[in-house]
Order: C-alpha cells, then sequence, then structure tokens
C-alpha cells in the first residue's frame, strides 16, 4: 500500500526556490517552465489534453477508494491514453497523406532497400512507434510493434556496412553513417561530430564461422601472500592469517594439478558429470553420472522408460560417491533418451527411503502448468544451427558476436528478465533482447546485469533461492534463447555480468539439492552451521571437494557456455564469516576480518574462483556483494587478496534512505553524504550505487518514492497537461542530484536498477501467497498471485505528458557523460567544499568541475570554487535544463565561459566564480570540450571525448 511518511511534510512551504541573501538570486516564476518541444500546440490536443485530464484526481473522488483501487484506476487510465495517443497519431498521418504530405525521399528509399532479416536474426533497433510524438516529427516515424525507438531520433534504424553494424539517423536533408569498430578503443571509432551513433558504443563485427573462445592460462602459485600489505602496512598485523588461507589456497591448487589435470580440466566437470552423449565399448549412448556419497542406490527415471527403472538404469558407485550409468541407443541407432525428455533420478537415500530428484548437473529443468514440482529435462539439440546468429528451434545456436572489451568503467544496468516487460506478465529471453537491450544502449549503459538466472523454483526469491545451478530459468525460455540473448548484448557492445549465487542454496528438497543423498550434508555443512537462520536456506561446505568441483565447475560454465563476461557474486559477506555477518558492526578493526569468525574455507574458494576466471577468461569482471569491508578484497591473488575486481558499495543506498527517512533539508550533512560516498579502500575499487533492486522491493521504497511518495499518483504529469505539487518539484530536484553525486564520488563504476532511472513509481512485488517468514517468524499475506507490480512501466517515460521523461533524460545524459570524460577512472579526484551552511559540495574528477547545491531555498550567484587547472570552462551538463524539468538558470545554451584564474580558493591552486542554483547540480568541462548547441544527447553540451573517456 501507499506508504505516507514523509518527513519534510513541514517544509512544503518553503519548498519553492527564493531569494534568502544578498547572495540569492531568486529564479524565473514557476509559470514560466516549459520543455522545449512540449509545448501544448506541439501535441494532438484534443485526445492526449482530454486523456490526462479524466485521470485527474479531481474527477476521482479519494475518500470513496483505497489506495489500491485507486492505482488500478491509474494504470487502466494510463493504458487508454496511451491507446488515445496512438490513435491520434494514426489519425495525423492519415490526414497528412490525404493532403499529400509525403515522408523524405531518402527515408523512404533508405527503408525499402533494407534487406529482410534472417529468421531469429531480427534486428533489434528498428524503429517503433513513439507514444505522444509531435504531429512536426510523425511523418518520420513508422511502426513496428515489440521494437523501441529512443527518445528524440526521428527515424533510427540498423544497418549492415561491410559486415559492421552501425547505426543510421536519417535526419532532415541528410543520411551520414557511423561505423564503430572492433579493436583498440581510440577516438577514431568515436566520431562525434556526426552526431550518428546516439549512444557512442562501439559497434561489434561478427566473428565470421562464429566465436571461438580463445582461453589464457593459470599462472604459477608464488609469494606467501602478504603481497598486499604494499597497499595497507597496518595489515602486518595479520600476516599469520594470510599466509595460513594462502597456503590453503596454494594446497588445492598443487592437488588440482596433480590429481586432476589442472584448473582447465577440473572446472569442466560440467562436460563429465550430469547427462552427456558418449560411448562406452564401442557402442553410442548417454552418459550419466552423479555424486551422491550417502546413497545406497540411484537410477536414472523418466519419461524414456515410464518412470520406471529397468535393471539396466541403476548406476554403479565408485568409493568415492560417484554414481555412472550408460544407456546406449537403440538398435535403429535413435537415442533412449531424446532431446528434451523429462527426467529425473531416482536414489534410495542413507535412511531406505526412494525419492526422486532432479540430477544435481542438469541443464534445464521446467515446471508443468498444472504441476507444482519441477522435472528434470535433458536438453542437447541434436543439430547445429548452420549460420551464427541465427535462432532455430531445435538447433543450437552459434555465437555471432565477440566479447566486447572490458569497459574502464562499469555503467551497469541491473535487471530481470520476467519482470521486464511492461504488462503484467512474465517476459522472454527473446523479448528482452528486443525490447530492453535497445533501451539499455540508448541510455549509456556499458554493462547489462541479469538476476535470477539459475533456476529458482520460487518465482518470488528475485532468483536467490537457487534450486538448479546449471539450468538458466526456463520461465523466461530456452538455454539457446538465453544464449541468443547475451549474443544480442554482445553485438551492441554490452559487457553482460550475471547475478550468481554460490552463498546458499534453496531449501527446496524436492526440486533442489537439500537432502540431495538422504543427508543433511552432501552439498551442505550439516547441522545448524547448514542452515542459514534469517534467509531459511542451505549453506555450502565449501571445504568439500567435490562441493568445490560442483561450484567451480558452475562458476566457469556461465561464462564458458553462455558468453558471460563476469558476474556479481551475491551474499559473499554471508559466505565469508561463520556468523553471515549478521548482528555485527563491522568497526574497521582488523580482528574482525581475520579471526576465528572468518571462514577460511570460503574465503579460498572465493580466491581460487576468481583466479580461477580472470586467468582463463583475461576479459572478465567479477563484483563482490561485501558489506563487512574485507580488507584485500579487491586486490589480486597473487598478492594474497580474494581477487574481485570490485566490491558493491552498499553503505551509500542506506546513508540517502537514512537522510531521507530521518532527517529535514536543513539537517542533511555534506560532510557526512562525502564521506559515505569516499569512505573506501585505497587500491580497491568499488561500484556505486544510490538504489538497487534491494530498495525497489515491496517492504522498502525507491529513492523517488523516498522523495515523491503518494503524490507520485497525481501530479507526475507535464506542466502543460496537469497540476504539479512542491513535494514532486522537490523530489525531481534532489533524484537527479543524489544520482549524479553518487556516480560522481561513490566509486569507480556505478549501477542502477531497471526502472530507477526514470524513478520507477510503487515497488516490485512478485507473484506471491500467504506465508511466514522464516526469520522473523511472522506471518506475511500475500497478494494473489498477482503480476501487477512484477513488471516494469517503460511507457512512463516513453510518454511526453509525463515528468518521468525528465529523469530518464538525466540519467541518460550523466551515463553519457561519463562516456565522454570517463571521470569516474580518471586519475585525478578531489572533494574542496562540504559546506554545511550553504549546503554546497564542490568536487573535482578527471577535467571536470561539480558544484552540487543541495540548500532549499539560496541560489548562489558569483560563488567561488576551487580547481586544479587555470582556463575557460562552459557548462557541460546542467539539472537546471528545462528538458530535465529545470528552470534553465544555469543551461548550456547560455554559452557562458567561466574563467578559472591562479586565485587559490579551498586549498586549490586556481578558481572561478560560478552561479548555483537551489538544488541544482552543474558539471563544468574546459571550454574547448564544450558544444553549447549539441543536441544529443538531449541537455549534454559535449563536443569531443575527453582524455579519459570510457564507453
Amino acid at each position: 500500500l501507499v506508504c505516507s511518511r514523509c518527513t519534510m511534510a513541514s517544509n512544503m512551504a518553503s519548498m519553492v526556490r527564493s531569494g534568502a541573501s544578498t547572495r540569492v538570486v531568486p529564479p524565473r516564476p514557476v509559470a514560466s517552465r516549459r520543455v522545449a518541444g512540449h509545448a501544448p500546440s506541439s501535441h494532438p490536443a484534443p485526445l492526449l489534453r482530454d486523456s490526462v485530464v479524466r485521470s485527474s484526481p479531481a474527477d476521482v473522488p479519494e475518500p470513496a477508494l483505497s489506495p489500491v483501487e485507486k492505482l488500478r484506476q491509474e494504470n487502466e487510465l494510463l493504458r487508454r491514453t496511451i491507446e488515445e495517443a496512438e490513435a491520434a497519431q494514426a489519425l495525423l498521418e492519415e490526414i497528412e497523406q490525404e493532403n499529400g504530405v509525403e515522408e523524405e525521399t531518402a527515408t523512404s528509399a533508405a527503408a525499402t532497400q533494407q534487406p529482410t532479416p534472417a529468421a531469429g536474426d531480427v534486428d533489434m533497433m528498428d524503429t517503433a512507434s513513439t507514444v505522444g510524438t509531435s504531429p512536426a516529427s510523425m511523418s518520420d516515424v513508422s511502426s513496428a510493434p515489440g521494437t523501441y525507438t529512443p527518445s528524440g531520433s526521428k527515424f533510427l534504424t540498423s544497418i549492415d556496412f561491410d559486415g559492421v553494424a552501425a547505426y543510421t539517423t536519417k535526419g532532415e536533408d541528410e543520411m551520414s553513417a557511423y561505423i564503430g569498430k572492433l579493436g583498440p578503443l581510440g577516438k577514431e571509432n568515436f566520431r562525434l561530430e556526426e552526431r550518428t551513433n546516439r549512444s557512442w558504443m562501439p559497434q561489434v563485427p561478427p566473428v565470421p564461422g562464429g566465436l571461438k573462445e580463445v582461453y589464457g592460462t593459470m599462472p604459477e602459485v608464488t609469494g606467501d601472500g602478504t603481497g598486499c600489505f604494499q597497499w595497507d602496512g597496518s595489515l602486518e598485523q595479520c600476516r599469520e592469517h594470510f599466509q595460513h588461507r594462502y597456503g590453503v589456497y596454494g594446497g588445492l591448487r598443487h592437488h588440482i594439478d596433480v590429481h586432476e589435470g589442472g584448473m582447465d580440466k577440473f572446472t569442466r566437470s560440467y562436460e563429465y558429470y550430469g547427462l552427456h552423449r558418449g560411448e562406452n565399448e564401442g557402442k553410442k549412448g548417454l552418459w550419466y553420472r552423479e555424486w551422491a556419497p550417502g546413497a545406497q542406490g540411484l537410477a536414472l527415471v523418466g519419461e524414456f522408460n515410464q518412470w520406471e527403472p529397468a535393471p539396466e538404469h541403476w548406476a554403479v558407485r565408485d568409493d568415492f560417491g560417484l554414481w555412472q550409468l550408460f544407456i546406449p541407443d537403440g538398435a535403429d541407432g535413435s537415442p533412449a533418451v531424446k532431446h528434451k525428455t523429462k527426467v529425473k533420478c531416482r536414489i534410495v537415500g542413507a535412511d531406505g527411503a526412494t525419492v526422486d530428484r532432479i540430477p544435481a548437473w542438469i541443464r534445464w529443468a521446467t515446471q508443468e502448468w498444472n504441476e507444482i514440482q519441477f522435472n528434470g529435462i535433458y536438453y542437447d539439440p541434436p543439430e547445429t544451427s548452420a549460420e551464427p546468429g541465427v535462432l532455430e528451434e531445435g538447433k543450437k545456436y552459434v555465437f555471432k558476436y565477440p566479447r566486447p572489451p572490458r569497459p574502464r568503467a562499469l555503467r551497469i544496468y541491473e535487471c530481470h528478465v520476467g519482470m521486464s516487460s511492461m504488462e503484467p506478465k512474465i517476459n522472454s529471453y527473446k523479448e528482452f533482447a528486443a525490447e530492453v537491450i535497445p533501451r539499455i544502449v540508448d541510455l549509456g549503459y556499458n554493462t547489462v546485469q541479469i538476476m535470477a538466472i539459475q533456476e529458482h523454483a520460487y518465482y518470488g526469491s528475485f532468483g536467490y533461492h537457487v534450486t538448479n545451478f546449471f539450468a538458466p530459468s526456463s520461465r523466461f525460455g530456452t538455454p539457446d534463447e538465453l544464449k541468443y540473448l547475451i549474443d544480442q548484448a554482445h553485438r551492441y557492445g554490452l559487457t553482460v555480468l550475471m547475478d550468481i549465487v554460490h552463498s546458499h542454496a534453496s531449501e527446496n528438497a524436492q526440486d533442489g539439492l537439500n537432502y540431495f543423498d538422504g543427508t543433511d550434508s552432501c552439498y551442505f555443512h550439516s547441522g545448524s552451521r547448514g542452515r542459514h537462520w534469517m534467509w531459511g536456506s542451505r549453506c555450502f561446505d565449501y571445504g568439500n571437494y567435490e562441493v568445490l568441483r560442483f561450484l567451480m565447475s558452475n562458476s566457469r560454465y556461465w561464462v564458458d557456455e553462455f558468453k558471460f563476461d563476469g558476474y556479481r557474486f551475491d551474499g559473499v559477506t554471508s559466505m565469508m564469516y561463520h556468523h553471515h555477518g549478521l548482528g555485527t558492526a563491522f568497526s574497521g578493526a582488523y580482528n574482525e576480518y581475520f579471526g576465528f569468525h572468518t571462514d577460511v574455507d570460503a574465503v579460498v574458494y572465493l580466491m581460487l574462483c576468481n583466479e580461477m576466471l580472470h586467468s582463463l577468461f583475461p576479459s572478465v569482471v567479477t563484483v563482490g556483494e561485501d558489506v563487512s569491508g574485507m580488507p584485500a578484497f579487491c586486490r589480486p591473488v597473487s598478492e594474497g587478496g580474494t581477487g574481485f575486481d570490485y566490491r558493491l558499495n552498499m553503505a551509500i543506498a542506506d546513508k540517502w534512505i537514512e537522510f531521507m527517512e530521518e532527517r529535514t533539508d536543513d539537517s542533511w550533512g555534506m560532510g557526512e553524504i562525502t564521506h559515505t560516498l569516499t569512505n573506501r579502500r585505497w587500491m580497491e575499487e568499488c561500484v556505486s550505487y544510490a538504489e538497487s533492486h534491494d530498495q525497489a522491493l515491496v517492504g522498502d521504497k525507491t529513492l523517488a518514492f523516498w522523495l515523491m511518495d503518494s503524490d507520485m499518483y497525481d501530479y507526475m504529469a507535464h506542466p502543460d497537461f496537469g497540476p504539479s505539487s512542491p513535494r514532486v518539484e522537490r523530489g525531481i530536484a534532489l533524484h537527479k542530484m543524489i544520482r549524479l553525486l553518487t556516480m560522481t564520488l561513490g566509486g569507480e563504476s556505478y549501477l542502477t536498477f531497471m526502472g530507477n532511472e526514470f524513478g520507477h513509481p510503487e515497488w516490485i512485488d512478485f507473484p506471491r501467497d500467504d506465508f511466514v517468514d522464516p526469520g522473523t517468524g511472522k506471518f506475511v499475506p500475500g497478494n494473489g498471485g498477482s503480476l501487477e507490480k512484477c513488471r516494469r512501466r517503460f511507457d512512463l517515460p516513453d510518454a511526453d505528458y509525463l515528468k518521468y521523461q525528465w529523469l530518464n533524460g538525466f540519467d541518460r545524459a550523466m551515463c553519457h557523460l561519463d562516456k565522454a570524460f570517463g571521470f569516474m577512472s580518471a586519475p585525478h579526484t578531489y572533494v574542496s567544499r562540504k559546506d554545511e551552511m550553504d549546503k554546497l559540495i564542490v568536487a573535482e574528477r578527471g577535467d571536470l568541475v561539480f558544484v552540487f547545491n543541495f540548500h532549499h531555498t539560496n541560489s548562489y550567484s558569483d560563488y567561488r570554487v576551487g580547481c586544479l587547472n587555470t582556463g575557460g570552462y562552459k557548462v557541460v551538463l546542467s539539472s537546471d535544463q528545462s528538458c530535465f524539468g529545470g528552470y534553465s538558470n544555469v543551461s548550456k545554451e547560455a554559452d557562458v565561459e567561466f574563467f578559472a584564474t591562479d586565485h587559490p580558493h579551498d586549498d586549490r591552486p586556481a578558481s572561478m566564480q560560478v552561479y548555483a542554483p537551489a538544488r541544482t547540480c552543474v558539471v563544468y568541462a574546459p571550454s574547448e570540450r564544450v558544444d553549447p548547441l549539441a543536441s544529443d544527447p538531449e541537455g549534454l553540451g559535449v563536443k569531443d571525448l575527453g582524455p579519459y573517456f570510457a564507453v
């Protein structure tokens, strides 16, 4: 239900910007604000205006409606509004045709000359209909249902030029092509002056004959694990601990090399365990192998034997608990177990009970609509697609595009395939590839992080209670359709990370690994140590050799077989400590990290996994979700570190929520904010975020909801189409500032969750029934299995008559700002001012100067800010741009140059005087790199790439 615990209610009267001192300059009146290109006369007014008026709160008697019912009505009205807008567009096009108005000849000719894509290789950047498009540009828009046209483009498509995918924008008088070339990232690949590649992404040429993976080699184990001490001398007090765990790591590496044939073979165990085609004594057939040390008997059952095992379907056990059997092909050469056959393993457990379980290494598991339990599926298409990049039913997919170069800084778009549809349904891998990937590219993110890939019987777990570790979730499609999605992401230069769960497993004893062989252990610790009391799940025994085989093979499997480019490891803090990080306030004392509380086996597993991934796949990226601040977490294993590339800076989101929930605007501490953002270990990189999926879940609130609360339902109409409120004005301003400040100072990379970039209203609520929370024992009511809140309303930022477009546009601009200047990965960072009275933060990253004014009323003229270099500066990005919902008091179009002189200020060698409006953030760049007339991305004045640019 709608939560209205906003602590700012008493300050609503003071939300309008006004003068407060001699230095304060009042802005233009609110009534004068307009967004360029959105004047009332530029819209199909009769239908659109009527729709918005009918959805206004005046027509909905609030006392008679519950918040949920009101929301339903709003959704229905919005749906009808969109339908009417589309009808208006169609009517205008029909009128134009009747009046003899035709599309441009060049556009028409180019469109008709496009080759028809092969089946399964549909171009994702074909133009789609745009809701609320102005009549002036409607003639340049064609309609292709199911695809997406980025905002602001008149006609965007994709062509193949000498085998290289590229964008083409057909304008009024000319058509120019941008050809992105694979190879070392150089400025020659980014011809910004042509303004044709909206996302500035290097387009990736296909690999002739399909992608062939090139593997690296494992390095020798050298040193004693104390190399990381060079970055932190105080770690010397923990020398024995580092040497001990590095010794355990080295011993396992030696054992794997001697007894398993090396790490490469050891981590390919998924090619041996489970179900695989092979030969036995000259006969072709199917091998099945399973590790179940506590079982007394094991057989393979399924549709192939009517779920009753014949004598030859029982496996034989060796001394190490490995069961194996061979089922030969039929006399006619046909396989006894065909592709997509349902299978399970029948296990006689340690207690003598017989149960049917899904094989632990199964590649796919499905659930029939009328069944509760899942079935294992033998997934092995008998044929291979003849052409790379073509998705064909019943054939193995062949990857067409190579992995993109590893980004210098990650701009991560965290997403969930199932809930990525605008409709209340479970979306598919193919739909995600066609509908969502183009949005991610257009926004400027270079990395997509996909959640809930590993099969999970309970959809409402968000994918974190995994039941089948080697099976991609069948809710979204087949394994080959997932491969197609990843290949399409690579086509547009996106790095693809998977949210992998090795910190625990589902307690589900029917579909998962729990009690797999009839014992309390097998893959897990027995007793209380093997149970996570808060999550209601099982904890792996990382010291068990076969568990290491299972998990390390799983880590390699998704990268090697599906071409994921790395992982976000979930729940790493829970792995590394026996107390799982619960009830522990990590103060920074090193005995909290290196003592008896530490699960050395788990840390060593992470070291082995990271070293294997980075060695065999040099471009892989690993991100660890650690809230404890474990030292050396992001240092190489060769130095004795855990080996991650990045740590998630989880404290930032908590701090923002604390401010919004507990503080009034005038009590926001600038020093406290900057300390939280910059409080990270030297030489260990972090991924920052203002909010992730955690804040979007039911029971919590997103930034937008914390800031604007229930006003989002009534006052998010564009000023031309409906009323506003002080709470919404404040919320939009702070939403932009919080996100840019987090990106600027919070780390070396940045993350947002799908939909939060435009301030998605409401919360995420997966379909669920009533249940009792295992952590608290409290009864939690369900939602009747509804998918209404388990989707993403991408139609909201696409609507010209709603304010969501402002937040979406600003997010796009700040991502492209990092693309052009690479400020997150630039070597220079300095915070020169944290003014508690003026509520200002001034910071430098790379060549840019950032000025954030959090004061709710005061706007400062001639405000002196320090900087590193002298010379001219111009506004390259301002949250006060009208296209972002601002007042245009500071905008790039003004083309004002601010000269920094050798006047020291705030311990900086140079300074300049600027105008800082209330509740705005402004970014200044060297004048020679600013183009005030630049229009794409809208609101960003980038003339050329800076010295640290990072796609």
